[in-house]
């Protein structure tokens, strides 16, 4: 990327051209276009040989916190055991965590090349998903709550019936109610942004690689405030449970209404951010662009060569401000496509953009009235819009 980065802005700098084409603007653009283009693609092809690396390293960090986490749980225990003596409880946490562990370090060897134990995490998109981690996380702390009382069970037959009446539904009524929220909420985002994206009213551009910070951003990797407090609210929610368990590990958690409203709010604002956001790529206007003269001119029609300058809105999606993405986007000049021409600036591209981009009207146009449209880097078609074009 670094090479890509010193080239772009070696050729905004006005370097590096050759000389056969210092006469012609038209032929210059097209060229550094060119040139950028095939690097972009170089560049998206050593990224994905390096994120395949990446899962395989993911793979074992993951498993080495696993693993940690583990090792951190007994030294707690024989810490906390001291003066107050072993109990089944201290048992049946660490067996838990013991299956747990030895369960995650399978998955991660089935999954190997695509994050371990986080691979059924990531969504169609190749980023990590929000509404599945947090459901994965209320999953699997009831299953490991379900888990020690069942251990308990066996090493301490005696208390059976306290421990019966630990998994009675009214005590953990508000555990299990936010873990179905939670779960429905992942099936239900899956849902919405797959009913979107195929009426073309969301745009998803799939990532190289899925991040961390996947978890509280949006698809450009800036800060969501639904996904922010999705995470928030239920970390803090899953450390309250945590500290019940800990505390009373002969029953489920009973976490307090209030805080399971406060999750179900949490839910709600969540499934309605996921409803609003993205929109269908608009085309609003085309006009004429005169680049020797470096304006417009209003009173000449479009004529084939000419440039033409079209304005709208969700030209770029969020995840493709890439410059191989960039790549992608095509015109459609009637029954021409038409490449979007990258043109670089000092650290980044003035075409295309998000509400404007500027193209070519390749002779290959037919005179006469046709239909200008915007084809995505995600694949989206704008609405057609017709023009005027003389020979």
């Amino acid at each position: 990327m670094a090479a890509f980065l010193a080239l772009r802005d070696r050729f905004a700098a006005g370097e590096g051209l050759p000389a056969a084409l210092a006469h012609s603007a038209e032929a210059s653009r097209q060229w550094v276009s060119d040139e950028l283009t095939q690097a972009a693609r170089t560049t998206w092809d050593t990224g994905r040989a390096e994120s395949l690396a990446w899962g395989g390293a993911v793979r074992r960090r993951t498993l080495l916190v696993v693993w940690g986490a583990v090792g951190a749980l007994l030294i707690g225990q024989l810490a906390t055991a001291v003066g107050a003596g072993w109990s089944a409880a201290r048992t049946a946490a660490l067996t838990v965590a013991l299956l747990a562990a030895g369960l995650l370090t399978l998955a991660a060897r089935l999954h190997r090349g695509s994050g371990g134990p986080l691979a059924p995490l990531v969504g169609e998109d190749n980023r990590l998903s929000t509404s599945r981690a947090v459901a994965a996380a209320w999953m699997l702390f009831a299953v490991f709550a379900v888990l020690m009382l069942a251990v308990e069970l066996a090493f301490a037959p005696g208390e059976a019936e306290r421990t019966a009446d630990g998994l009675a539904p009214g005590g953990a009524a508000a555990l299990l109610t936010v873990t179905a929220l939670t779960c429905l909420a992942a099936v239900a985002a899956r849902l919405v942004v797959a009913a979107r994206v195929r009426t073309q009213r969301l745009q998803k551009v799939r990532a190289l690689r899925p991040r961390a910070a996947d978890l509280l951003t949006d698809d450009a990797g800036r800060g969501s405030l639904a996904d922010a407090q999705y995470v928030v609210v239920h970390a803090a929610a899953l450390v309250f449970a945590a500290v019940r368990l800990a505390r009373e590990p002969w029953r489920l958690p009973d976490l307090p209404w209030g805080l399971a409203l406060l999750a179900a709010v949490s839910v709600l604002m969540y499934l309605a951010g996921k409803y609003a956001e993205g929109g269908r790529p608009t085309v609003l206007s085309v006009v004429r662009v005169r680049p020797d003269e470096g304006g417009f001119d209003r009173d000449a029609p479009i004529r084939t060569g000419d440039d033409i300058e079209i304005r709208g809105s969700g030209f770029v999606p969020p995840g493709a401000q890439e410059p191989d993405r960039l790549a992608r986007m095509v015109v459609r000049i009637g029954a021409v496509h038409v490449q979007v021409p990258l043109v670089p600036v000092a650290g980044g591209f003035s075409n295309p953009t998000d509400t404007v981009l500027t193209v070519p009207v390749p002779v290959d146009v037919e005179p006469g009235r046709v239909e200008v449209q915007v084809v995505t880097a995600a694949g989206a078609e704008t609405n057609r819009y017709p023009i005027d074009v003389l020979d």
